[in-house]
Order: C-alpha cells, then sequence, then structure tokens
C-alpha cells in the first residue's frame, strides 16, 4: 500500500497538471525549430536525446539526486549548497529565470496544498529563490518516493515537455509525438541509473549547443515559449 501510495504521489508530481507551467518552456527547443535544426521528428528526437544524455544525465539528474539526499539527511546547508551549484549551472538568463520562477510556483502550491508538512513547509520558505529541482526533492522525498523513481518521474515530465514543444512548434503529429516518446522512454531506465552513480567531479552542464539555443531564443522576434 506504502508503494502504491508513492506511485501515486509521483504521478501527481510530474503531471503536466501542476501548476508550475513547465508547459511555457522549450529550453532552446523553439530556437532550433526556428534556425532549421529541428525540422522533423528524426531532427526532434536527434535534438531531445542529445540534451537527454550529455545535459540531464550528466548535470541535471545527478543534482536532483544530491538534492533529494539533502533533504533526506534533513541538511539545509547541503540543500542551499546544491541549489546554488545548480542555479549557477543554469548559464542563460532564460533558463535561470525558468527553473526560479517554477521553483516560486511550487513553493506557493506547497504552501497552499492542505495537509501538508509544516516542517517542510517551515523549511522550504527559508530559501531565498529556490529553484524548481530543489522543491521536487523536498517534496519527492517527503512523500518517501524512492529517489530512482523520483529521477524517472522528473526526466519523463521533462521529456514529454520537450515532445509537446516539438509537437506545437515545428509541426509535428500526435503519432510523431508519441514516436519520440516511446523511443526516447526506453532511453531513461540507463540514464537515471547512470546519473545516481556520477561522481561529483564528473558532473558538467557542458553543452554548447544547447546554451547557444538559450541564447538566442532571448531575442528570438517570434515564439510560444518563454526558453
Amino acid at each position: 500500500m506504502a508503494n502504491a501510495l508513492a506511485l501515486s504521489r509521483l504521478l501527481q508530481l510530474a503531471s503536466p497538471m501542476l501548476p508550475v507551467g513547465a508547459y511555457c518552456y522549450s529550453q532552446g527547443l523553439e530556437w532550433a525549430i526556428e534556425s532549421g535544426e529541428v525540422k522533423d521528428v528524426a531532427s526532434a528526437q536527434a535534438w531531445i536525446s542529445d540534451s537527454l544524455q550529455i545535459y540531464q544525465a550528466r548535470f541535471e539528474l545527478p543534482v536532483l539526486y544530491r538534492l533529494y539526499q539533502a533533504w533526506q539527511a534533513a541538511d539545509l546547508d547541503a540543500v542551499q549548497a546544491w541549489d546554488s551549484f545548480y542555479q549557477a549551472g543554469r548559464d542563460t538568463a532564460e533558463g535561470w529565470a525558468e527553473t526560479r520562477q517554477m521553483g516560486y510556483s511550487l513553493r506557493r502550491l506547497l504552501n497552499d496544498l492542505k495537509p501538508m508538512s509544516e516542517t517542510l513547509v517551515a523549511q522550504v520558505n527559508t530559501l531565498a529563490s529556490p529553484a524548481f529541482p530543489t522543491l521536487y526533492a523536498a517534496i519527492a522525498q517527503h512523500w518517501q518516493i524512492a529517489p530512482e523513481q523520483a529521477l524517472h518521474g522528473y526526466v519523463w515530465g521533462w521529456l514529454e515537455n520537450q515532445a509537446s514543444a516539438a509537437m506545437k512548434t515545428v509541426p509535428l503529429g500526435q503519432v510523431a509525438g508519441q514516436t519520440i516518446l516511446l523511443a526516447m522512454g526506453a532511453q531513461l531506465p540507463q540514464v537515471v541509473a547512470d546519473a545516481m552513480a556520477l561522481p561529483d567531479d564528473a558532473m558538467s552542464n557542458f553543452n554548447p549547443l544547447l546554451s547557444i539555443a538559450g541564447c538566442q531564443h532571448e531575442t528570438q522576434y517570434s515564439r510560444l515559449f518563454r526558453s
């Protein structure tokens, strides 16, 4: 029963219905489409796969895992340190603003949810402008979602948003979107396992094309997304 409840909580936390505005962001994918780098299902899948393997697996997911561990140990100094590390790694103005805005929305939701742990809410409220993964990790740990499953749900939500952005902007059809999700979803178990095993000194946000896409998107004339 406990595992079933944790699954329900994970589905809630990773759901597109979570009111944090994730659907507003493409994380540079919209510029890749505007520039012609992404133009069909094959190029969309290649772009998303590279972002998954180079950025998510080597930076965002390993940081999320460490944030989960810090919350689990009730080590707020470590939480703050990894939150700062993550925010420093968001190397475009849009990317940095995105994670802080989603973090703000998730914290506001956490304060509004009843019943919720007063201790957790109080701890979260001590953080100054936390990033989205910081609060995601706090809630996942509080709801006793296993770390592997928490990471899997997080990266699935990212993948779903990327596929949705491609479907809206290339545009691609529903079948094409599901084709991307089916192919990319098969990579997630290994990506999560690798992220959890990655040592600190191997972590890196180095993905030049993704950074360029984010910077170019900031001055893109016509756009649907905020990043």
